[in-house]
């Protein structure tokens, strides 16, 4: 399908998890689906794209019947291969389980643009970190929990280890309340943190190195062919914009916004990054103060971090100089908009 939106596509494969945990959980799907402008004909074959905005929508519904604050924890227990895509299969038929983590950034957008995976090496240590490219706080937080339940639990039965875990996990989210932590240890058999810099999920890089249960080389490399010619399809019909978007958002949360940094990121010099972006209508800056500004109502809405710290975590280098950026683009300053929004909580 042609992506309509910039947030991208997601794969039927994906959705399917959803739908199973909804199904579960006795939660009516298909008026929910409507909702969101989508329907049963639109959920065709797993390989199938489904706008983002729209996914986004659907997720927001889904989030809101559940009425539960760990209803992206609990759909993670819905993961299967086929919820990856092809890449599941890839998965399956690696020799080791740090192979398979590393087949994840090449190949994740096959199921879908939801988000930006980055591996790290730490030591002893190996943090797989995950930046949701969606909008919607809630979502954004249930939809976390469920690419982190869903890597854990499928850990554990590619290498055929129900208890093996993490070290710990950090979540950007605010935390749920004591009684639902409480969930998330259990669960993952670890520390976990909320309202962290970033999401993340560390572990032993020993780990990595333990045997998969069917190694199939021959097959692997079937299958990364096929993911290829996919990847070579997504890639003509999703905009540079939605990666912009998500590496740029990536970078703010660091307070970094140089060009050069985002442009490297999406492999390419800053001056090619410019110019693709202009064929698609916007500049580099346009997609900067888009996500900047929605990070900035995020931070207003959600947190309580004072307002210098926010304007530090946005990349300006003053705090009137923040000001009078986010007056200029909303009309009150950000204490104001503080004060008059209604408090979001993930």
């Amino acid at each position: 399908m042609t992506q309509n939106s910039t947030l991208g596509t997601v794969s039927v494969a994906a959705i399917r998890q959803y739908l199973r945990a909804a199904d579960h959980h006795g939660i009516a799907t298909p008026p929910l689906l409507r909702a969101a402008g989508l329907s049963e004909t639109d959920l065709g074959a797993d390989d199938d794209r489904v706008d983002g905005a729209r996914f986004q929508t659907f997720l927001r519904h889904l989030c809101d019947s559940a009425d539960d604050p760990v209803f992206g924890l609990r759909t993670g227990d819905f993961v299967e291969p086929g919820s990856y895509s092809v890449l599941g299969y890839i998965t399956m038929s690696c020799a080791t389980l740090g192979e398979a983590v590393q087949r994840i950034t090449p190949y994740e957008r096959l199921v879908g643009d939801m988000g930006l995976t980055r591996i790290e090496q730490h030591g002893d240590e190996v943090h797989l970190v995950w930046q949701c490219a969606y909008t919607d706080p809630v979502v954004r937080a249930h939809m976390t929990d469920n690419v982190f339940g869903s890597w854990i639990n499928y850990a554990r039965w590619l290498g055929g280890e129900s208890d093996a875990g993490p070290i710990r996990v950090a979540l950007e989210r605010p935390s749920p309340g004591e009684r639902w932590e409480h969930t998330y240890r259990q669960r993952w058999g670890c520390a976990v943190h909320f309202e962290a810099s970033d999401n993340r999920v560390v572990t032993d890089a020993a780990l990595l190195s333990e045997p998969l249960r069917h190694p199939a080389p021959s097959l692997r490399r079937t299958l990364e062919a096929h993911a290829r010619d996919q990847m070579a399809a997504i890639d003509s019909d999703t905009t540079l914009v939605t990666r912009a978007r998500v590496a740029i958002r990536h970078h703010l949360l660091q307070g970094v916004t140089r060009q050069d940094l985002i442009a490297n990121e999406l492999g390419m010099t800053s001056r090619t990054l410019q110019r693709r972006l202009s064929q698609e209508g916007v500049s580099y800056q346009q997609v900067l103060d888009e996500v900047r500004q929605s990070l900035a109502e995020d931070y207003l809405q959600r947190t309580d971090l004072p307002i210098p710290d926010i304007a530090l975590r946005l990349g300006f280098s003053e705090t009137t100089s923040f000001h009078r950026y986010f007056r200029h683009r909303v009309g009150t300053t950000p204490g104001e908009f503080r004060q008059q929004a209604p408090r979001q909580d993930s």
